[in-house]
């Protein structure tokens, strides 16, 4: 079946060939990356409880978390949390089937619990967290749209993805997970809410890096100091693994020394003094916030891995960009993928399938075309496999 699949060769210069390229990565522990852990991880319990009462994943959405700061006092040597964060947990869900109610609610608050200890060693969940849920039922049309056995989208909406990343690109996404990774075993000084943002000109990448420092490790101004260059030094040394451009690294630029202004926290997270965060307002399902790139702005943490394509279509054109650019090989200079829905239609039978090309001078066009098109049919045809990975947490969507 063609469904809807137009391949064309277009001529644009790709990014990393052009002069200027910024690239944003939210950490794990910026607001908005925590408000899609949180829907997400609120999405998946409830897929792995209905999977275990019904043997399949009924209606939900759980994309509206919302995020409202809290107030603290931090202060060298380990401050003190003054009003507890307020996490809403908002969407909707089957909550009852054949007349017995399910326990949507507890399971939600659970999953988000479980997931800020597990993320967060910095936090005390049972102080510094107020934890509400308001997941109510779904509407009848949409919930009717999502039982049907045909998986039919339940939105008009569309998916965008590209291949294959840029080496600023993967500085970025490389650099945020060196700090919330490895490098925490040599310097736990550092939090989790950790963003990244890069300026790439010509030759020369310039990462700027704010940081969330927790209070408790750092002794004074002078421990605070030497953490921050230690940080700069590996970052900028792990940064030069992923690139053969020059990386210039900053760390907590709006710190002032002289005036004793320092980005100390509680927590290791911003969202304890004030810092709000929502849904959909961080990086895409690539981890990365890319303005120089085609992007859907659609939130897919907490929709549905079942018909909703605000989710689907998002990770499957990501998925078909990058097979696209691997088979194609160093003549592929970008895939970009872009899936239309339309709502009640068959999820794997798209209104669009644009996939776009851009190749080096002597590549085989046709050749690569055809793989193009038959990668974007396959997947086409096997979106069901990408519902089974989301529930088993084996595709990240932020």
């Amino acid at each position: 079946m063609a469904k809807n699949i137009v391949v064309e060769q277009v001529d644009y210069s790709p990014v990393s060939r052009q002069r200027v390229e910024l690239v944003e990565r939210k950490g794990i522990g910026h607001p908005d990356s925590i408000a899609d852990g949180l829907a997400e991880s609120v999405s998946r319990a409830l897929c792995q409880m209905y999977i275990e009462k019904f043997g399949r994943i009924l209606h939900h959405n759980t994309d509206e978390t919302q995020i409202v700061g809290g107030q603290s006092a931090p202060r060298f040597g380990g401050g003190v949390m003054l009003e507890p964060i307020y996490i809403l947990l908002v969407g909707r869900a089957t909550n009852e089937v054949n007349g017995n109610r399910l326990p949507i609610r507890h399971i939600a608050i659970k999953a988000a619990s479980d997931y800020l200890c597990n993320h967060f060693p910095n936090l005390d969940v049972s102080t510094d967290v107020m934890l509400d849920c308001r997941i109510g039922k779904g509407s009848v049309d949409l919930t009717g749209v999502y039982e049907t056995k045909k998986l039919l989208a339940n939105d008009t909406s569309f998916g965008v993805g590209y291949a294959p990343m840029s080496e600023t690109e993967k500085v970025v996404l490389e650099s945020e997970k060196f700090i919330n990774g490895p490098l925490k075993k040599k310097l736990k000084e550092a939090g989790e809410d950790v963003k990244v943002m890069a300026s790439r000109n010509n030759d020369t990448i310039n990462l700027t890096i704010a940081c969330a420092m927790v209070d408790r490790y750092i002794d004074d101004a002078s421990h605070y100091e030497s953490a921050i260059a230690e940080m700069r030094e590996r970052v900028s040394d792990h940064a030069g693994k992923f690139t053969k451009n020059e990386v210039k690294v900053d760390v907590n630029t709006a710190d002032d020394y002289k005036n004793g202004i320092y980005y100390l926290t509680v927590t290791g997270l911003s969202m304890e003094n004030g810092d709000d965060g929502s849904v959909g307002r961080g990086n895409r399902v690539n981890g990365l916030i890319t303005p120089y790139r085609p992007m859907s702005m659609e939130a897919s943490a907490g929709k549905n891995p079942v018909t909703h394509v605000g989710k689907l279509y998002n990770i499957l054109a990501k998925i078909i960009a990058e097979e696209i650019a691997k088979e194609g090989g160093g003549d592929v200079l970008e895939a970009r993928v872009r899936l239309l829905s339309q709502i009640g239609r068959p999820i794997y039978d798209p209104q669009t399938a644009s996939v776009q090309l851009i190749l080096e001078k002597n590549a085989k066009s046709a050749k690569i075309q055809k793989q193009a098109f038959r990668i974007t049919d396959y997947w086409l045809e096997n979106i069901g496999e990408i519902t089974g990975k989301v529930v088993n947490g084996k595709i990240s969507v932020f």
